[in-house]
């Protein structure tokens, strides 16, 4: 359904006329009153000494919207919100952003896959209200290679045991902070390896999570398929692909479960995937170099669950 079929609280057409086809949609939301209006992408929009910037001090979610259905939006207000409030940040009323989601929508050309952000900062220093920003852009067809093609990965160690983030919560874990400049290194380092993506793991010997991404075991006994996430509290971003995959496949009648895993748990599983809003599902073909069973049936199964668009 779409997100919000109520008229917009600001009219949306001031600047819709320059909008260039294809192009991306920028939508600012003003923190104080809740309104919001189309802006120019190319034009300066935040001031140099804006802790959003300078600090990374912000929380964001990116949403998939395909064939012009927003997927699972009030799963990634609730995150955004829940992300808000962990980092001291007022959020504006969900209203607010599925009024601006929607006037983004409409002034970006249809299309079959639209990358959506939304952006909350902390504003300049000495500020009583923060930023906030919506951004949808074309990501059709990005994702149609590691849905069908899958990606290595390589394990690497994030520092910590599984459970410090019960012991220290200003740490923001499980909280989806603009602060990527870790995940993004880890990515690079990846890459120089020749992999495609990491699984981080703690100090302890417990899987996490990817860099972008929620990992997900499935182990099959006959018929059975059990599908395995670590568990929250060990400092996961709550991910809402895998919690939609998680709820599709127990009403199919399969398990699911919060465990604690470790790399020999991957080895030995019958798939592995990584999930994430974008990507949708990525299966893992191998780990450290060393390959992973990966069943075409599976795959087939998760994605039909999750509704994965085909390639082409």
């Amino acid at each position: 359904m779409p997100v919000d079929d109520r008229p917009p609280s600001t009219d949306d057409r001031s600047g819709a006329s320059d909008a260039i086809a294809g192009s991306p949609v920028l939508v600012m939301i003003d923190c104080r009153d809740g309104s919001h209006a189309l802006a120019d992408i190319a034009a300066p929009q935040l001031r140099v000494d804006d802790f959003t910037v300078a600090h990374g001090d912000g929380v964001f979610e990116t949403l998939l919207v395909t064939d012009g259905v927003p997927r699972k939006p009030e799963a990634h207000l609730r995150r955004l919100a829940a992300s808000a409030a962990a980092a001291d940040l007022a959020a504006p009323h969900a209203h607010v952003w599925r009024d601006a989601i929607a006037t983004a929508l409409r002034a970006h050309r249809a299309c079959a896959e639209i990358a959506v952000r939304l952006v909350l900062g902390r504003g300049p220093e000495g500020s009583a209200t923060g930023v906030a920003w919506v951004h949808a852009a074309d990501c059709s067809g990005r994702f149609d290679a590691v849905r069908r093609d899958g990606v290595d990965a390589l394990l690497l160690e994030r520092g910590g045991d599984a459970m410090r983030a019960a012991r220290a919560p200003w740490l923001l874990a499980g909280v989806k902070s603009l602060s990527y400049a870790v995940n993004m290194a880890a990515l690079r380092h990846a890459r120089r390896q020749g992999a495609d993506d990491v699984v981080f793991v703690s100090s302890d010997g417990y899987i996490l999570e990817g860099a972008t991404s929620n990992v997900i075991v499935a182990r099959r006994d006959g018929e059975a398929v059990t599908l395995l996430t670590p568990p929250r509290d060990a400092g996961i971003l709550p991910g809402t692909t895998q919690a939609a995959l998680f709820e599709a496949a127990q009403q199919r009648g399969w398990h699911s479960e919060y465990a604690l895993l470790t790399p020999d748990d991957l080895f030995a599983a019958d798939g592995v995937w990584l999930s994430s809003s974008l990507r949708l599902l990525a299966p893992v073909n191998r780990l450290d170099a060393r390959a992973l069973p990966r069943s075409p049936a599976l795959d087939a199964a998760l994605f039909a669950l999750l509704d994965v668009p085909r390639a082409g």
